[in-house]
């Protein structure tokens, strides 16, 4: 058996780890000619098929948990999330072009501040997604609850599986355990919890991207809604204009009390 040499991210930081020491991952012999070919074709990987999302909602859905989620765990460095991307996994995947990538996407363990316009498996220590949640549509609902789920099941292995359909705001999951995809139950509200976010997935019914909907959105343990950076800020605006309003009522009180004798 051979070997195929694979960079893997570096730990550390760019100037303390200029050339990432390489990674030597055997190969069966027969795989070999598929993996030159791997290389050579991802040199020209296509990063998007020009076509629309299914509706302005989807599109803004998928950047919703793109700009919660990056601003939520922004001390970190040991994740990445994708949306409405290509996502590469094999030689008879690109042949096939069957199949372009979820609408979104969790991988932890990888380093966060590496540009990828795609991710690409090979180019990643083999790394699937940790969690991946597709928008449902009339037009390929019935392909979220087949064969992507048999694509993420067996061949990706990826830990949880989320579709939300916005007809109905109904929220499906599935947990891979001892290898097979497992039917998550929701609570009394409706949401699920991801092991993977250590999070709950919920409806949120409100205005995002001028559009009044209900979305898909993060609670935290104590059912707290993960907020937004804009709604962060504003948050703590209204807090500190609060606080400013306490410290003139007092100020207020103490003056018309008068000096004390």
């Amino acid at each position: 058996m051979g070997s195929f040499e694979i960079p893997p991210p570096s730990p550390g930081s760019p100037s303390k780890n200029p050339e990432p020491a390489l990674l030597t991952v055997p190969v069966d012999p027969s795989l070999v000619p598929e993996v030159a070919e791997l290389k050579e074709r991802t040199k020209n990987l296509p990063e998007t098929d020009g076509e629309p999302l299914e509706s302005p909602w989807h599109l803004a859905a998928i950047t919703l948990l793109l700009d919660l989620l990056t601003y939520f765990w922004r001390e970190r460095q040991d994740f990445f999330v994708g949306g409405n991307m290509f996502l590469y996994y094999s030689i008879h995947h690109l042949l096939s072009e069957d199949f372009k990538g979820p609408d979104f996407f969790v991988v932890n363990g990888v380093d966060r501040r590496r540009p990828r316009k795609s991710w690409i498996v090979w180019e990643e220590n083999g790394k699937y997604p940790d969690l991946i949640v597709e928008f449902l549509s009339p037009t390929i609902a019935g392909k979220d609850r087949t064969t992507k789920k048999t694509l993420y099941e067996r061949t990706f292995h990826t830990p949880e599986y989320f579709c939300f359909d916005p007809e109905t705001n109904r929220l499906e999951g599935w947990r891979l355990q001892g290898g097979a995809y497992q039917d998550l139950a929701d609570d009394e509200r409706g949401w699920m919890w991801s092991e993977v976010l250590q999070l709950w997935l919920g409806t949120w019914t409100g205005e995002y991207q001028g559009q009044q909907a209900t979305w898909l959105r993060f609670y935290d343990t104590a059912g707290q809604l993960i907020p937004l950076r804009a709604e962060a800020a504003e948050a703590e605006v209204t807090r500190l204009k609060a606080r400013l309003a306490e410290l003139e009522a007092e100020r207020s009180e103490r003056k018309e009390e008068g000096p004390k004798s």
